[in-house]
C-alpha cells in the first residue's frame, strides 16, 4: 500500500512538473498554475477587452476559461463567453510570443501593454522599442513570424 501510494506521488508530481513545461513550449504562460490548474497566458489580461476595444484590462480570475491548457482571465462573464464561444478569434498569434520575435526565430515574452490587432487578430511585443521596429513594417514582420511560428512552435524557448 505504501509503495503505491508513493508511486501515485510521484506521478503526480511529474505530470505536475512537466505539464506546465509542454505549454510553456507553445504558449507564452506566467510560471506557476492558477487555480483552475492550467498556467497564465497574457499576463491575466482580457484577450476580449485588448481586441474588441483595443484596451488593456485586467481580468480576474472569477472568469477564468482554461483553452488549450492555458488559463485565460477576463473581466466580466460576457468576455468570458464571447471568447468560449469563438476561441480561435481571441488568442493570441504565436502562441502570445512577441511576434516579432517570433519574426527572427525566437520566443519572447509578449507583453499586452504593446499589442496590435490586425485583421481581427491580437499580436504582442516584448516592449515598446520592439513594438516600434514592428510597427515600421507590420505587414513584412507578420508575415516572417507566420514563416518562422510553423518552425520553432514545438521548440522550448530556451533551444532558440
Amino acid at each position: 500500500m505504501k509503495r503505491k501510494l508513493t508511486l501515485t506521488a510521484a506521478t503526480l508530481s511529474a505530470l505536475l512538473a512537466f505539464g506546465p513545461a509542454m505549454a510553456a513550449d507553445e504558449f507564452n504562460v506566467v510560471s506557476g498554475l492558477t487555480a483552475a490548474g492550467a498556467p497564465l497566458g497574457v499576463h491575466g489580461v482580457d484577450v476580449v477587452s485588448l481586441i474588441e476595444y483595443n484596451k488593456e484590462q485586467a481580468g480576474s480570475a472569477k472568469f477564468t476559461t482554461v483553452y488549450d491548457g492555458v488559463s485565460y482571465y477576463f473581466t466580466s462573464e460576457k468576455h468570458q463567453k464571447s471568447f468560449e464561444a469563438n476561441p480561435s478569434k481571441y488568442i493570441p498569434q504565436n502562441g502570445g510570443f512577441c511576434t516579432f520575435g517570433v519574426s527572427v526565430g525566437k520566443k519572447f515574452d509578449g507583453d499586452p501593454s504593446f499589442a496590435s490587432v490586425v485583421d481581427g487578430k491580437l499580436y504582442v511585443f516584448l516592449n515598446e522599442d520592439i513594438y516600434n521596429l514592428y510597427l515600421k513594417d507590420q505587414a513584412g514582420t507578420i508575415h516572417k513570424a507566420e514563416e518562422n511560428w510553423k518552425k520553432i512552435q514545438h521548440t522550448a524557448a530556451k533551444d532558440l
